[in-house]
């Protein structure tokens, strides 16, 4: 037979469709098709996992596959964030993007080898939580302003600890010491649960973290609160000032956790993940983790991520500067 006759074409171009079936298909395979992997860019104890873990269980009922969590900490965040940018963008990888990531190492950090802004996707904003300073209990302070003069007297002798490099409470004490004039040493650990292990033992003297990682500590007498970050008091410490009330007018500062997925990822998967995180965020189980913590949850759609990281990173760039906030 002629090999060029109208049943040999058609029996070429039957062979030609079936190889290129299988790729066709996972092409419009359902999404999620396997597990999904949560990066969190600090150890365990830390309100960041606090946030990842609460809503990743809801989103693993939700969406009939596993959503775990997977600490992965050190190097600022940037250890996370660089294996977070390089998997595949298919909806089953994704990371908790926060304040220092997002907002502060863009501007502290020299050498990222990735561009935040370029090589990822919002997602949405899951929630914000108060910053809460607070102090060992021995040092002799019962208040904001009795610390401050008792650090403006002890120069060099107080160390501060933080869960790393750019993470909210280093960004915090930073920001503390810029605007009150206090000395203290920065000692940055790999997330908030190693570096309350020496707080707690006062080893370390001071630190600011999230309500949920310290309201425990203050509660049992163990950790002294002398101060929150919000413009407002928090109903969880209604007899604990906020810094703008100490004459610190216009002092603001709180962590944010939102959820990012690689540059690339179709965007109906973000879509459908930002769908998703907001039914969580409102299912009782989170809005009542969250309320106990005075935690803010978010779930508003990917553009409103993306302008609300551009504003945090106009402010951070500024007080990087002024502060001279640096990795070291």
């Amino acid at each position: 037979m002629n090999p060029t006759t109208p049943l040999t074409r058609r029996h070429t171009l039957a062979l030609a469709g079936a190889a290129l079936l299988p790729a066709a298909a996972q092409a419009q395979a359902p999404w999620p098709s396997k597990a999904i992997r949560f990066i969190v860019p600090f150890a365990p104890g830390g309100t960041s996992e606090i946030v990842a873990r609460s809503v990743s269980a809801e989103l693993s009922k939700q969406l009939g596959q596993s959503v775990y969590v997977e600490n992965k900490p050190g190097a600022a965040g940037v250890i996370a964030m660089q294996e977070a940018a390089k998997a595949p963008p298919d909806g089953h990888t994704l990371i908790l993007g926060h304040v220092g990531t997002l907002a502060v190492n863009p501007y502290m950090l020299t050498n990222q080898p990735y561009d935040v802004n370029r090589d990822f996707m919002p997602v949405t904003l899951l929630a914000k939580v108060p910053n809460v300073f607070v102090i060992h209990p021995d040092i002799p302070a019962k208040n904001f302003q009795e610390f401050v003069a008792y650090a403006k007297k002890n120069i060099g002798k107080l160390d501060y600890g933080s869960a790393g490099n750019a993470s909210a409470g280093h960004l915090a004490m930073e920001y503390l010491k810029l605007v009150t004039g206090i000395s203290l040493t920065h000692i940055p650990y790999r997330g908030t649960g190693p570096q309350l292990v020496d707080l707690l033992a006062g080893r370390t003297h001071a630190s600011s973290a999230g309500l949920p990682a310290l309201g425990a500590y203050i509660r049992s007498g163990k950790l002294r609160a002398i101060a929150v970050g919000t413009q407002q008091r928090i109903s969880a410490l209604p007899d604990v000032p906020t810094v703008a009330e100490m004459g610190f007018k216009d002092f603001e500062t709180s962590q944010w956790y939102g959820m990012m997925a690689p540059a690339g990822t179709p965007p109906e998967i973000v879509k459908r993940l930002q769908e998703e995180s907001y039914k969580a965020l409102k299912s009782s189980a989170v809005t009542e983790r969250f309320a106990t913590d005075n935690a803010v949850g978010g779930g508003g759609p990917a553009s409103e991520f993306a302008a609300f990281i551009k504003r945090e990173q106009s402010i951070w760039k500024d007080i990087v500067k002024r502060a001279n906030i640096t990795a070291a």
